[in-house]
């Protein structure tokens, strides 16, 4: 590998950013590719990394969120998610605090489930999906300053209604459950 992990030949010949606000960092970068030509300019947005969490109960239902999105207008079923914090001590223990604050749920086996990009042309982060099981009820939520959703207990059934009809529309949440389902066989085929 090259400079700042890019591959053999690549250059980059100017970096800067044009905005650095939590939810808002990019950068402007001016690339050469090995063959000579030249990418003026390449955007890159920086976030840190999410979580988010399949978590089911001991009697099988899926802990999930209900909540508003802005950009798309629409309220929808969610995962629990979050970004990792600086004092969080590693990805699985940024997981276990957005669960615990987000829907008061905790304990549990816990183990990573996977590793996805929203879009590795553009996003520098990943999202790490961890599958926690055998969790309960330990707290009330603690939601920050702008979070605003309801926790709902649903039974597999209705989480394979809501990916069938398409009304998890978060992409980033959606093929872990599809994945999930898929490997423990807890859906359907879809009916044509």
């Amino acid at each position: 590998m090259g400079e700042r992990g890019l591959p053999d030949g690549w250059k980059c010949l100017s970096s800067r950013y044009l905005a650095r606000d939590p939810w808002h960092t990019v950068r402007e970068e001016s690339l050469e590719l090995p063959d000579g030509r030249r990418i003026p300019r390449y955007y890159v947005w920086e976030y840190p990394e999410w979580v988010n969490i399949i978590a089911r109960t001991e009697d099988g239902a899926f802990v999930m969120i209900r909540q508003y999105r802005h950009a798309a207008g629409e309220t929808s079923f969610e995962l629990p998610a979050g970004t990792c914090e600086s004092s969080d001590a590693d990805l699985l223990a940024a997981a276990r605090r957005e669960l615990l604050e987000e829907t008061g749920f905790g304990g549990g086996r816990w183990r990573h489930y996977m590793t996805l990009s929203a879009n590795p042309a553009t996003h520098a982060n990943r999202t790490h999906t961890f599958l926690a099981e055998g969790v309960s009820l330990l707290a009330p939520q603690s939601l920050d300053e702008g979070e605003m959703f309801s926790v709902h207990l649903m039974p597999p059934a209705e989480v394979a209604e809501l990916l069938q009809q398409g009304e998890i529309l978060q992409a980033l949440m959606a093929a872990p459950l599809w994945r999930y389902f898929c490997e423990e066989r807890l859906i359907a085929p879809l009916s044509e």
